[in-house]
């Protein structure tokens, strides 16, 4: 592990320890095993290390959506990107809290769209392929569509996990009504 990973595992720790507020860069490097300075090297400040931490977050959703989203029917990728995502927002639920609170407390809210690029861009891949099959309508705008639907799966996924503790059983109605919405709204023929 190079020296800004450790930087960056120490300051997710410390982060869901003790929160954002209370964190020091003191407590950072310590955590880490490096010296305050070398911390200095690769960040500003500890809530400049706010975008590294979303960028990590970010790619762990898109290498999930990579693997996992199999299927060749539109529905069924449809599904398994609502069950990547549930799943990763429940899973990492504590660090995306940290994320969206350390974003929006600094002037790095501005690189959220850049951020998400990788994954906006395999939904608008994704649209894209099945538009061209006739699947989709000939009105629909993937690259609009992509940034869409990713923000809409993510809030239904956070108002089930970060907002609320749903019971599991209305979080699998939530994820079906979810689907049939999407499916609707993007125009599958």
């Amino acid at each position: 592990m190079d020296k800004r990973e450790k930087i960056l595992t120490a300051a997710i720790a410390i982060f869901n320890k003790k929160g954002i507020e209370k964190t020091t860069v003191s407590d950072i490097v310590r955590e880490a095993g490096i010296g305050q300075g070398t911390f200095y090297l690769y960040f500003s400040s500890k809530m400049a290390l706010m975008p590294a931490i979303a960028e990590v977050l970010v790619e762990k959703m898109h290498v999930e959506l990579k693997s996992r989203v199999k299927a060749s029917e539109l529905d069924k990728q449809l599904a398994e990107t609502i069950d990547v995502m549930f799943s990763f927002t429940e899973e990492y639920r504590d660090l995306t809290k940290l994320m969206y609170s350390g974003l929006t407390q600094t002037e790095h809210i501005k690189d959220w769209e850049t951020i998400y690029g990788p994954v906006y861009q395999w939904m608008e891949d994704l649209l894209s392929t099945h538009q061209q099959s006739g699947a989709l309508r000939h009105d629909l705008n993937p690259t609009y569509s992509a940034k869409i639907l990713i923000g809409m799966i993510e809030a239904a996924a956070e108002q089930n996990y970060l907002f609320n503790d749903q019971d599991p059983s209305l979080i699998s109605d939530y994820r079906e009504e979810l689907q049939r919405f999407v499916t609707y709204a993007i125009g599958r023929r």
